[in-house]
């Protein structure tokens, strides 16, 4: 059994369900401690975060993670226990494997490695290990992002270890993500009997004309960098139950995923346009979850590609498609970033799993990456 095997399957068995480390970070911490890192615990809240570097002059190397995983669901409609690391048929079962349990592990056998051959590697390392990137993303990396910036503190470069893979590691490389923007919406109506409408005011009918408007409309065309702004309903209910009660409220929940082209201010401009447009009486409140970002070409991403290549025998495709990472908490701060792990086929799914060959490849593409940038 290979080391990132051993480590990937000790950190599933912890059940770390999100806000939860469950022991994780310490399992991780103690191996980095014997690499000659210096281990900082940073908790916010209910969450525990990790900050843990090695040397003290630029440019920083830093991978990023989070521990913490979703809910495994009815755990009897597992094939194999999901907090039970299993081996089958060439993959590793169990809830965090790809999402990130085994990219974590891959960082540390990938450090172990690297240091063993560059005891005096150039710069410094560093890991930002969350608990909370699976919740409400309010006292994780953000939080640590912000520490580090009052002390500035600089990441140059950063591999967060994101499931970003296709058909097999390293085919897809994420460079960027789209913004994300979360409306949370009631819809005021009168309630009363279905039998006599014109003593109520029905507030689905009400909606119904804007959220058809919203859903067909073009926000923008997108870029060479990213796809076109989407609008998706996440969420829509109303209603006490029964069938001959019209309605006094709905609540609707909906969400952009955004590109460069357009900006959150404008998205709620035309969006609360098209709610007057229809006259809906309504209140709205609105989350950021994270602006876009991109890295352009630059050191991290011509290292990813040459080592890819060079193990894989093929190159990476660079995309922004896709959901939200903490990425977009360390970009803003010059970072040049990237998101590289496993296949993400199986993430948040029951039976989630992955290939623990591409674990091993997975550690090698992360110690090469490293090589290439801080090798002495």
């Amino acid at each position: 059994m290979s080391d990132t095997l051993a480590l990937a399957k000790a950190l599933i068995e912890r059940r770390s369900v999100t806000p939860e480390d469950a022991g994780c970070q310490q399992l991780m911490g103690e191996r980095l401690e014997k690499l000659g890192f210096t281990l900082e615990t940073l908790v916010f809240e209910d969450i525990t975060n990790l900050w843990a570097r090695r040397g003290t002059q630029a440019p920083l190397f830093c991978f990023a993670g989070h521990t913490d995983v979703v809910p495994s669901g009815p755990e009897e409609r597992w094939q194999t226990p999901p907090f039970e690391a299993t081996e089958k048929d060439g993959y590793l079962h169990g809830r965090g494997a790809a999402d990130m349990k085994g990219s974590l592990a891959a960082m540390v056998t990938a450090l172990e490695h690297f240091i063993h051959q560059n005891p005096d590697h150039q710069g410094s390392i560093a890991l930002l290990i969350t608990s909370d990137e699976e919740g409400p993303f309010i006292n994780g990396t953000t939080r640590v992002i912000d520490t580090l910036e009052a002390r500035n503190e600089k990441i140059d470069w950063c591999i967060v270890g994101e499931p970003s893979s296709t058909h097999h590691v390293g085919d897809v490389v994420k460079h960027g993500r789209r913004g994300s923007l979360t409306g949370n919406m009631v819809v005021n109506g009168v309630q009363g009997h279905v039998a006599y409408p014109h003593l109520a005011n029905n507030p689905v009918h009400a909606v119904a004309g804007a959220l058809a408007q919203m859903s067909s409309t073009e926000w923008d065309k997108g870029n060479a960098d990213f796809p076109p702004t989407s609008f998706q309903v996440s969420n829509i209910h109303a209603g006490t139950g029964a069938g001959n009660v019209i309605p006094g409220h709905c609540d609707i929940c909906f969400n952009f995923r955004y590109s460069t082209e357009v900006t959150a201010e404008q998205l709620i401009q035309r969006t609360e346009a098209i709610l007057a447009e229809h006259a809906v009486d309504y209140s709205l409140q609105w989350t950021f979850n994270g602006l876009p970002f991109l890295t352009r070409q630059g050191e991290l991403i011509d290292a990813t590609r040459k080592v890819i290549k060079r193990v894989t025998g093929n190159a990476p495709e660079c995309s922004t498609a896709g959901g939200t990472s903490d990425g977009r908490f360390i970009a803003p701060t010059g970072a040049q970033v990237v998101e590289l792990g496993p296949v993400n086929a199986t993430i948040h799914k029951v039976d989630e799993c992955v290939s623990i060959a591409d674990l091993d490849t997975l550690s090698v593409l992360y110690c090469g990456i490293l090589t290439e940038l801080l090798s002495s």
